[in-house]
């Protein structure tokens, strides 16, 4: 699918699981080289920035959001930036391409903010919208591990191995994501700045900011993580310490009721006590004498 976006002397193509018509139609519009086209076609899996004639080449490479509609970990976004067009293509629905091509569209909301209608603008106000929206689900994670810290010392600690162990997984899948944008970034503001000009590459310092920014929630989250788990498992290894100590007393006590029983059940022709009078409460009174005697003891070692 295909989407065309207009403001000023710029045209912004925005290109969803694009066919070989719909890139054979770029490839005449804006001089395609066959090599990006092929690529535009299927996702890859690393970033790349390459400096064309006409154009910018540059794949990056988000974190799946929790309401991404597939089950891959990352959403690709690829972009070519000529000097009046931009195109993006993407293989995921990426809600904040969404809502930007929505304020696009709504071209006075572009003008307050005093943007140029050039493809450098533009280009830096999409990779904001990117960088901000993993910001947001950073700090959503974030209110998920309070929300953990909470349950945890609500007594939920079982329930709560399986939640630390999903945001372990989310924060993986964001660090992975976000591995390379660092180099990339850095190569595209120099190849950047050799298209456009100079304040190309002090534009990029912003972008650059956003993702130490990332990075830095990231590392922060999973410290937060490491300490919640490490709370979680020692309490629960503490209340399974309790119960197994439970069990073990237990089965102490019970182990010479049980013996005492099996032996004044045995058929033979002489036991004590048996057959005189009030036997049964003298067997029980034993019983009685013996479990208080096990309990004095546990108490005495303290392991009650």
């Amino acid at each position: 699918m295909i989407k065309k976006h207009t403001y000023k002397n710029l045209t912004w193509v925005d290109l969803f699981r694009p066919t070989q018509e719909e890139i054979r139609e770029l490839m005449k519009d804006y001089s395609l080289i066959p090599s990006i086209a092929e690529d535009l076609l299927t996702p890859t899996f690393k970033p790349s920035v390459d400096l064309h004639k006409d154009f910018l080449y540059l794949i990056l490479h988000f974190p799946a959001l929790k309401h991404t509609h597939f089950n891959e970990k990352d959403q690709e976004v690829d972009f070519i930036v000529g000097r009046d067009f931009i195109i993006t293509s993407r293989y995921d629905t990426i809600d904040s391409l969404h809502k930007f091509s929505k304020e696009f569209d709504v071209t006075s909301i572009l003008e307050k903010e005093n943007v140029d209608g050039n493809a450098e603008h533009i280009f830096f106000l999409i990779l904001k919208k990117l960088y901000n929206s993993v910001n947001y689900e950073l700090e959503s994670i974030q209110d998920s591990l309070e929300t953990a810290e909470n349950m945890i010392f609500k007594g939920e600690e079982r329930r709560m191995v399986r939640e630390l162990s999903g945001i372990s997984r989310d924060l993986l899948n964001f660090k992975q994501a976000t591995n390379t944008h660092k180099e990339t970034l850095e190569s595209l503001s120099s190849v950047g700045s050799k298209f456009f000009d100079n304040d190309f590459g002090e534009h990029m310092k912003e972008i650059v900011t956003l993702h130490d920014k990332i990075r830095h929630h990231i590392a922060m989250n999973r410290e937060s993580l490491v300490e919640l788990r490490d709370t979680n498992d020692s309490l629960l290894s503490t209340k399974q310490n309790e119960t197994m100590t439970v069990l073990t007393i237990m089965a102490f006590v019970t182990f010479p009721l049980s013996l005492i029983a099996s032996i004044f059940g045995m058929n033979t022709e002489t036991m004590p006590l048996v057959g005189q009078t009030n036997d049964f409460w003298m067997v029980i009174g034993i019983m009685l004498v013996l479990t208080t005697c096990m309990f004095l003891l546990f108490k005495y070692k303290k392991w009650l």
